[in-house]
């Protein structure tokens, strides 16, 4: 990667976490603020950076006319979306939508539940595989040999209690899920949040993508999170019958 690129995009990452002064982006990535005002130039005149005010600068809308266009192209969002959005409607509860990339989980839907205690997710944001409910899904739909190799290269750390912390566990978790078509985050991302989790398929039964359920501990228990689970399963088998499966649970991941 050249330099210039390289110090772009780490202005750009600077920049999603908050608007920052040019003082700040040149300590940030350590070089000269000319520098700097040289690279926010470019990235100002493609829209990928705006001023705001005499001082700071924060993201343009070049980067979200690209995330928009981004997530257009995965079709299983756009075939996903009228079950994910019934099912929201119906339990009232947080709804995602995730597919794997690169060894996370990555959150390409989001339908907000109606309850005060929002979550940390969001349309973009990625995410551990081994304690969330659709990270356990994703893998556990990927080959043998694909799994392994994944499972090999997780960094099994500690988020709570009640984390998944070794690949053997996490192996038996994964045939758990296979089994019986469904994954369960016990709280083990989130302390205070539980989720269960469906994989959403395609032509040939190859899983697209996950759909989960998320709830705050406190408005509903480990048993009442059960309950959701057959709501769960038919609103993502809508969803995989919209994106092309015709009922053979014995694809693999893609």
């Amino acid at each position: 990667m050249s330099q210039s690129l390289d110090r772009a995009l780490t202005l750009l990452s600077g920049l999603a976490r908050e608007p920052k002064t040019l003082d700040q982006l040149a300590e940030e990535i350590g070089v000269h603020k000319s520098t700097v005002l040289r690279l926010l130039r470019t990235l100002e005149a493609h829209h990928f950076v705006r001023r705001e005010g005499q001082r700071y600068y924060r993201l343009g809308s070049a980067l979200f006319d690209l995330a928009q266009q981004a997530l257009e192209d995965r079709d299983v969002r756009r075939t996903a979306q009228s079950a994910l959005a019934g099912l929201n409607a119906r339990t009232g509860h947080t709804v995602h939508l995730a597919s794997y990339e690169d060894g996370e989980v990555v959150y390409i839907d989001k339908f907000e539940g109606r309850h005060s205690v929002r979550m940390y997710s969001r349309i973009g944001k990625r995410a551990p595989l081994h304690c969330t409910a659709v990270g356990k899904v994703l893998v556990a739909a990927m080959t043998p040999e694909k799994q392994a190799d994944v499972v090999s290269r997780i960094d099994f750390f500690v988020r709570t209690p009640n984390t998944i912390t070794t690949p053997e566990a996490y192996m038996k978790e994964l045939a758990l899920v296979a089994d019986r078509g469904y994954a369960v985050d016990n709280a083990e991302h989130e302390d205070f949040i539980h989720c269960v989790a469906a994989p959403v398929r395609g032509p040939g039964g190859v899983v697209l993508a996950a759909a989960s359920v998320s709830v705050p501990k406190v408005l509903l228990d480990y048993d009442g999170l059960m309950g959701l689970v057959p709501e769960l399963i038919a609103a993502a088998e809508e969803a995989s019958v919209h994106s092309g499966w015709t009922g053979n649970r014995k694809g693999k991941l893609e």
